[in-house]
């Protein structure tokens, strides 16, 4: 059932989600049906290479949607960025397309919204699913990206999320392209409150987010909120230079008092390698600062949207 103007709009990024795209569709139309007198459910294709174009528009003639399609993969936050920015509800819900995320979790959200939370977000119960080393460069990472931060992000949280129109406009009012979500979310701040959930497993297909995604996603946050790992070379530089003055002014003492002898060359090489290894790894981390700006800089919109389709059931 939809209204021309909807209560709720249910975003839903895929990438290579055949295999689940129709059965997400149909939980989330049946579960919002119920709960809510009007709703849109918004498809976002992020460039898949299978058929969830296909089944999106298969499963759109019985249920209506509207599909967003982009021009190529440009990656999960935009996708829900694309969401946002065409939602025309008067709350929005992203939850993702492998069905881990049980829409049975819409039902509390809007309790929580009824009793004037602005964003309500699902949290983690367990990661007993993940792997230690996965479970370790989490924790860690979270750690890291909220230490000296103007904001704390939760460590647990999904994208899973209820929020209402005045954060979505807030996000949306956000120009950067280099987006990290769950940072932006708490950012952006609003009254809010998390919703444990026990993830499902996944129907079909297998999940998107490699070691590699994880750890580009993560460079992205750490660069987008976060300045700390600037100012701790700033501090290894200083520290070197204080070292390097004492340690001149010992050997000047030295040569003083007892002569001159003969260098090590050891101590030499370890002293060349030990200063460049340092100097690169700064101008590496500077570099990532770097290429955010220049992305910046260059004002290309984050995603290109080449057709938006709004499906009719047959018949009506």
């Amino acid at each position: 059932m939809t209204h021309a103007t909807p209560s709720l709009s249910l975003i839903v990024p895929a990438y290579n989600e055949e295999s689940n795209i129709a059965e997400t569709v149909r939980q989330i139309a049946a579960e919002a049906a119920r709960l809510v007198p009007g709703f849109e459910i918004v498809i976002v294709d992020d460039g898949s290479r299978d058929g969830t174009c296909a089944a999106a528009l298969e499963i759109g003639k019985t249920i209506p949607l509207r599909l967003l399609r982009f021009s190529r993969n440009f990656g999960k936050e935009q996708a829900i960025m694309a969401g946002l920015n065409a939602a025309r509800g008067d709350a929005v819900v992203i939850l993702d397309a492998d069905l881990q995320e049980p829409i049975s979790y819409l039902e509390p959200m809007l309790k929580h919204r009824a009793e004037g939370y602005d964003m309500v977000y699902a949290v983690r119960a367990n990661r007993t699913d993940e792997g230690i080393a996965k479970r370790l460069f989490t924790r860690v990472f979270y750690k890291f990206i909220n230490y000296g931060g103007e904001t704390s992000i939760p460590e647990d949280a999904r994208d899973f999320r209820l929020m209402d129109r005045k954060v979505v406009n807030a996000l949306c009012a956000l120009p950067e392209n280099n987006r990290f979500m769950k940072g932006l979310y708490s950012w952006v701040g609003f009254r809010s409150i998390a919703v444990p959930i026990k993830l499902a497993p996944r129907k079909g297909g297998s999940s998107k987010f490699g070691f590699r995604s994880l750890l580009r996603h993560g460079l992205t946050g750490m660069t987008s909120f976060t300045n700390w790992p600037l100012r701790v070379w700033t501090g290894i530089g200083f520290g070197i230079a204080v070292l390097s003055i004492l340690y001149g002014f010992w050997i000047f003492l030295r040569t003083l008092f007892f002569g001159v002898d003969v260098p090590g060359w050891s101590t030499l090489t370890v002293a060349v390698f030990l200063l460049g290894g340092v100097q690169l790894i700064s101008v590496g981390v500077l570099g990532e600062y770097l290429a955010r700006v220049f992305a910046e800089v260059k004002g290309r919109p984050g995603y290109i949207i080449a057709e938006e389709i709004e499906t009719t059931p047959e018949g009506k």
